[in-house]
């Protein structure tokens, strides 16, 4: 991953947390930057320098830079630098904890789903959890369990069940196929 990919991933994160629903601009950033650290012994950021860098026009930081991004995001300095080619995180990442690459994978799952509200904002919810992992061992038990999906989705989001789409239907002896609206509710 390139330094301008990680920074861009850093403020979609950061806005994540921060309960905004979407990235932080560069300009939120710089503000958050200034009110929440000062300016550190003068070291003073633009917008400009910032998008420079996120572009690849710029493709280091200075240390003094470095420092205070690395100070604001809580990540390592060595975070902020491009990755050698062939390097893979998930060999070097034994420290975070599962729950946390949970939440990591569904937060940048959600960025990819950005035209899709309501799918990004169920990923967004399910990375907030503080158990992901029960969450997804629930919905797995959930949707095993032959009718529960659609009986749900009629109790709770009464409005969506009428118009979502054709659910599957699986046993352990024939494949998937696919019903209609009114073969899934006999």
């Amino acid at each position: 991953m390139k330094l301008g990919e990680k920074i861009r991933y850093l403020r979609e994160v950061e806005g994540n947390l921060r309960g905004m629903n979407r990235a932080m601009t560069q300009q939120e950033l710089l503000r958050a930057i200034r009110s929440e650290l000062g300016t550190d012994g003068g070291v003073k950021m633009s917008q400009s320098y910032l998008s420079q860098i996120e572009s690849g026009a710029r493709p280091h930081l200075t240390n003094t830079t470095r420092q205070l991004l690395a100070k604001f995001f809580k990540v390592h300095p060595g975070y902020l630098v491009d990755d050698p080619d062939g390097y893979h995180p998930e060999l070097l990442s034994d420290a975070r904890t599962l729950e946390d690459k949970l939440d990591l994978w569904l937060v940048s799952g959600a960025e990819r789903f950005r035209r899709d509200p309501a799918v990004r904002q169920a990923l967004l919810a399910l990375a907030r959890h503080k158990d992901t992992r029960q969450c997804l061992l629930l919905l797995e038990a959930v949707m095993e369990t032959p009718g529960l999906v659609e009986r749900l989705l009629e109790v709770l989001r009464p409005g969506n069940a009428a118009s979502a789409p054709a659910t599957k239907v699986r046993t352990k002896d024939r494949p998937a196929r696919r019903l209609s609206g009114k073969e899934s509710q006999k």
